[in-house]
């Protein structure tokens, strides 16, 4: 389990990324690099960092289903994921 501190910075970046969103956009469309600086570093997409959303796990993330690897194999094994199961030929 990452710590709560770490899941709760992570939600205020994604916040931040939606309310300067447009402005961002308007900024940089208009080629005013120098305003663009002074809006706040978390406000860029790019330092979002996609987490598990059961444990927050930041690493071995699958886009498909929102969770970490770990945590997919545990549901998929104890039949929570529907469609899912372990391969065997």
């Amino acid at each position: 389990m990452a710590k709560e501190s770490m899941k709760a910075r992570e939600r205020k970046r994604e916040a931040m990324v939606k309310k300067y969103a447009e402005k961002r956009a308007a900024l940089k469309e208009a080629g005013d690099w120098e305003a663009l600086q002074k809006l706040p570093a978390n406000s860029s997409k790019v330092r979002l960092h996609n987490r598990c959303g059961l444990t927050g796990r930041p690493r071995g993330y699958m886009r498909q289903f929102g969770i970490s690897r770990v945590t997919f194999r545990e549901m998929a094994l104890s039949g929570q994921i529907p469609g899912v199961k372990k391969a065997s030929w």
